[in-house]
C-alpha cells in the first residue's frame, strides 16, 4: 500500500505541477527589505494543489520599479532580474508539457515522477522567487550620543585644533547588490525582511564612520559650522569608510547624508571666536583702527569721570606715558605693507656696436659678416650703386632710369639653360648654341 500511495502521490504531484505559474509583488513598503514572490490563485484559476515551492518551466515572474527579482533553486541563486517588465523561467529544472516540445516535455514528467517516486511522492527540490526593494530608503535618524572631535583648520588665523561636536540629522541607503544581502544578511526568508532588524546595526557603524569621514571633511578646510552645506562630500567620505562593511560585505550603500544641526562646546566656540579676533590684529591697519577706538572710549570715559574730566584726563595721559604702541606708528606700519613695491626701472640698453647686425634666422647678435652661432650670411641692406654713380634701393636708377644689375633673369627658349651669373649671359647657349636676345629674358 504504501508503494501505491507514493506512486499516486507522485504521479498527482508531478501532474498538479504541470501549470505555468505567475508570480508577483504587491507595492513593496518602505520598511521592507525583502519579500517572498507570491504566486497569483484566484477563483477561477485550476492551479490550487500545486506544491508551493516548486516553479515550472516557462513561468513568468514580473517585475516591477525599484525591485530587483532573485529566483533560488536548491538554495543557490539561479536567476537575476532588476529590468521592469516581464521574465520567463525557462531554465527550470521543473519540466511542464506546457513548455517547450511535446515529446521531449513527456519524457521528462514520467523521468520526474519517477524521481519523486523514490522520495516518496514529495518533490525533492525548493525553488523560491524574492524580491528585493531597490528604492532610497529615507527617514533614518541619527544623533552623536556623545561629542565626535572634528578638526578645526583655518589657516588664515593660524589655527589648527582638535575641538568636539555633536551633530544630528538623517541619512537613506539603498540595496545596491541584492546577491550580496540575500547571502550575507537575510538568506531564505519565509516572510518579509524589514528595516528594523537591521536599522540598529547600521546605525552604530554609521555613528563611528563619521569620526574618519569629518577627519577628511577638516582636511578641506571645511568649517563645522559649514557641515550642512556640504551633505555631499560627507556621503562620499562615509561610502569610501564604511565600503568594506556596508558595500563589500552587505550591498548597501549610503545614497544622501543630511545635517540639520551641528553643535561645539560653548568653551570651544569662545576659543575659537578668540583666536580668530586676535589674529585679525596682525594686520597694523586693524590693530591701528581697535587701538583708535579703544582711545576714543577712553576720551568718552574720561570725560564722563565722577571726579572730574580733568582728573579723568590726567589718568589717560599717565597711561599713556607708561609707554606702548600708538595708532599713529600703527597707521604709518599699515601704509608700508599695503603699498605695493614700485619695480625697479630698467637700465638703460647699452648703444649696439657699430656693425652690428641680428641674425634672421638664430636672433644671434654679430658683428662679421657672418653669424657666430649658425654660421649664417649678413643679409644686405639692399642698396646698389648705378654706373652712374647714384645709389639706390629699387629695381631701377632713381637718376638714369637703369635696371639694377642681376635684376634681368636670363634663359634659352630653345632648351631652358639658365646662366649661373645673370649679370654676364653668354652671346651663345652652350647646351643648344642658339643665340640669346631680348626674347631670352624673363
Amino acid at each position: 500500500m504504501g508503494l501505491i500511495q507514493a506512486a499516486l502521490g507522485a504521479a498527482g504531484g508531478v501532474l498538479a505541477d504541470q501549470w505555468k505559474e505567475y508570480f508577483y509583488c504587491e507595492a513593496l513598503d518602505s520598511d521592507v527589505l525583502v519579500t517572498k514572490g507570491r504566486k497569483r490563485v484566484s477563483g477561477r484559476s485550476s492551479n490550487r494543489s500545486g506544491s508551493d515551492n516548486i516553479i515550472s518551466n516557462g513561468s513568468v515572474i514580473a517585475v516591477a520599479d525599484g525591485q530587483c527579482m532573485i529566483i533560488v533553486d536548491q538554495g543557490k541563486i539561479a536567476e537575476l532580474c532588476a529590468v521592469p517588465g516581464e521574465f520567463v523561467y525557462d531554465s527550470s529544472t521543473e519540466p511542464s508539457v506546457f513548455s517547450g516540445s511535446l515529446g521531449s516535455s513527456v519524457m521528462e514528467v514520467f523521468r520526474n515522477i519517477g524521481k519523486r517516486f523514490t522520495f516518496g511522492g514529495e518533490p525533492p527540490k525548493d525553488q523560491r522567487v524574492y524580491y528585493f526593494n531597490t528604492k532610497e530608503l529615507v527617514g533614518n535618524k541619527y544623533g552623536t550620543p556623545s561629542p565626535v572631535p572634528f578638526r578645526v583648520v583655518d589657516q588664515r588665523a593660524g589655527i589648527d585644533i582638535d575641538i568636539s561636536i555633536r551633530c544630528f540629522g538623517e541619512y537613506s541607503y539603498r540595496v545596491s547588490n541584492p546577491i550580496l544581502f540575500y547571502t550575507n544578511v537575510c538568506g531564505n526568508v519565509s516572510e518579509d525582511y524589514t528595516r528594523d532588524k537591521i536599522d540598529s546595526q547600521l546605525k552604530t557603524e554609521l555613528l563611528t564612520a563619521l569620526q574618519p569621514a569629518f577627519a577628511k571633511i577638516s582636511d578641506m578646510g571645511i568649517r563645522y559650522s559649514s557641515l550642512p552645506g556640504h551633505t555631499t562630500e560627507i556621503a562620499q567620505a562615509l561610502n569610501e569608510v564604511l565600503s568594506p562593511k556596508w558595500a563589500d560585505l552587505r550591498g548597501i550603500e549610503v545614497v544622501s547624508f543630511g545635517v540639520s544641526s551641528v553643535k561645539a562646546s560653548e568653551e570651544d566656540e569662545a576659543m575659537i571666536k578668540e583666536m580668530q579676533r586676535t589674529a585679525a590684529y596682525r594686520d597694523p591697519g586693524m590693530a591701528a583702527a581697535n587701538l583708535s577706538a579703544a582711545q576714543a572710549q577712553a576720551m568718552r570715559d574720561a570725560a564722563n569721570n565722577a571726579g572730574g574730566a580733568a582728573l579723568g584726563f590726567m589718568g589717560m595721559n599717565m597711561a599713556g606715558a607708561m609707554g606702548g604702541m600708538n595708532a599713529q606708528n600703527l597707521y604709518q606700519m599699515a601704509g608700508q605693507y599695503q603699498q605695493p613695491a614700485q619695480p625697479a626701472a630698467p637700465a638703460p640698453d647699452a648703444a649696439p656696436a657699430a656693425g652690428a647686425w641680428t641674425c634672421p634666422k638664430c636672433g644671434a647678435s654679430a658683428a662679421g659678416k657672418f653669424c657666430p652661432e649658425c654660421g649664417a650670411k649678413k643679409p644686405g641692406d639692399g642698396k646698389w650703386t648705378c654706373a652712374c654713380g647714384a645709389v639706390n634701393t629699387g629695381k631701377f636708377c632713381s637718376e638714369c632710369g637703369a635696371k639694377k644689375p642681376g635684376t634681368v633673369k636670363y634663359k634659352c627658349d630653345k632648351c631652358g639653360w639658365e646662366p649661373k651669373d645673370p649679370s654676364k649671359p653668354p652671346r651663345f647657349c652652350p647646351e643648344c648654341g642658339d643665340p640669346f636676345d631680348s626674347g631670352d629674358t624673363v
